[in-house]
């Protein structure tokens, strides 16, 4: 099984609280967190700062409870927008944009939500858990997002945080694994503080409660969350595909063939009138021509 991952860890500006929760977050058993920088367009614009790195967070990354290798400490910028103009920061060759590993975004309606499952170069798509979905899901647009390899995540701490919540956050849930069967979900926690964690099997056990089997369950913390981090790197590392086909031919070069072509078979057949003419010529006299002479 891959390694556990949660990719969401709010980030928090007072450094030593965000620190206790990347502590937290590996004592736990989680090899990979992301830092996630939420920008919400809905009151007026916001810039996009650049993500903290590991070096200013920890001078000795903590290591992964039951390993004797350090926690692997990722940034994630999320979007969540209301209006398409706000996917444009997306699309913008931002300085702070590339350092970012994850890009996710958060869909207030249904246009919002088949644009980014459809089109949006993201690797994430958040579903809203709090509160009452204010659309339908539908299949073509998940289908496509699988298609695509772009994931839908689920947060779990609203789920415990607050009776009201949870009753969304499972609702919502179901509806969307309804649709998309248990493939390509991600279980993050969304966490603010270290009490809010929980581990990697209690997730698991958490996504059957949200409809997941108990394989899909831990394939939200682990197998899925690292296909999510391989395509951000490939999202970050290539640019395009070039591949070769063979020219075709000019219409020119087709006549020209085809030309060449009759004037071998007019030759041919030339020659075989000649040998008929031969032939004649060269054959016996049938007995009545020899009667007759």
């Amino acid at each position: 099984m891959a390694a556990f991952a949660d990719l969401s860890l709010l980030y928090l500006p007072e450094k030593e609280a965000l620190q206790k929760l990347v502590e937290a977050a590996a004592h736990l058993g989680y090899s990979s967190v992301a830092i996630n920088y939420v920008v919400n367009y809905k009151e007026k614009k916001k810039e996009i700062v650049k993500p903290i790195t590991p070096a200013e967070l920890f001078s000795s990354l903590p290591l992964v409870q039951g390993k004797s290798k350090p926690i692997k400490i990722l940034s994630r910028l999320t979007l969540v927008v209301s209006d398409p103009s706000h996917c444009n920061v997306l699309r913008a060759t931002s300085t702070n944009i590339k350092y970012y590993d994850i890009f996710a975004v958060f869909p207030k309606n249904v246009k919002l939500f088949h644009v980014a499952c459809t089109t949006l170069d993201v690797d994430l798509v958040c579903v809203e858990v709090t509160e009452k979905l204010p659309f339908f899901i539908k299949r073509p647009s998940v289908n496509a997002a699988i298609e695509r390899g772009v994931y839908f995540e689920l947060l779990y701490v609203p789920a415990i945080k607050d009776s009201t919540m949870r009753r969304y956050t499972i609702s919502n849930a179901y509806n969307l694994l309804q649709i998309c069967r248990g493939k390509n979900i991600v279980l993050s926690s969304g966490a603010e503080k270290p009490i809010q964690l929980r581990g990697p099997y209690d997730v698991a056990n958490i996504g059957w409660l949200f409809g997941l089997s108990g394989s899909n369950g831990k394939a939200a913390v682990s197998t899925n969350t690292r296909a999510v981090l391989l395509h951000g790197e490939a999202r970050k590392t290539a640019c395009g595909v070039v591949y070769t086909v063979k020219k075709p031919q000019l219409p020119e070069e087709e006549e020209e063939e085809v030309d060449d072509e009759d004037e071998e078979e007019e030759d041919g057949g030339g020659g075989d009138d000649d040998d008929d003419d031969d032939d004649d010529d060269g054959a016996p006299l049938s007995k009545k021509a020899k009667t007759d002479l």
